[in-house]
């Protein structure tokens, strides 16, 4: 199903206030409230909209650290590949992990405390991590714009 404009227009509001009231969604897209409530569950159903989350913030939780480190693999065999991504998947401080074209196999975005519990994550999770030839870290050193919101 295409998305029209009306549609566009709920997905830019729910993205970034994800806890709005159907009511308070509707005024802002200038919709009826019913009209507003099955177009949002058509859009759930199909897809568009995947999940609502809260975002924390991770300075506040005690993990001001952003480290992005891009992973080189000894193969890019498919057994190499999945052995990483099911390992990598359970790193509880890895946010995102990419499969990249380029210079890096991977490229992991992981919060830490501070470089000595980065130091920890690294020893503990990453060198184990499967089929990993090589290892290069950069600490961010502060985030200029950041958002979860895709351009609609």
């Amino acid at each position: 199903m295409a998305l029209d404009e009306t549609d566009k227009r709920i997905l830019r509001v729910i993205q970034r206030t994800g806890r709005i009231s159907n009511a308070d969604l509707s005024e802002a897209v200038n919709l009826s409230p019913s009209a507003c409530h099955r177009r949002v569950q058509r859009l759930e159903t199909e897809g568009y909209v995947r999940d609502y989350v809260a975002l924390l913030d991770a300075r506040r939780m005690g993990l001001p650290a952003t480290v992005f480190v891009e992973i080189k693999l000894t193969a890019q065999a498919d057994e190499v590949l999945d052995a990483f991504e099911k390992a990598v998947a359970r790193v509880p401080s890895v946010l995102e992990c990419h499969l990249m074209a380029g210079t890096a196999d991977y490229i992991l975005k992981v919060v830490a405390e501070d470089t000595e519990d980065f130091a920890r994550i690294h020893r503990q999770y990453l060198t184990r991590l499967p089929g990993v030839a090589q290892m290069q870290s950069s600490f961010a050193l502060r985030t200029v714009f950041r958002t979860t919101a895709l351009p609609v």
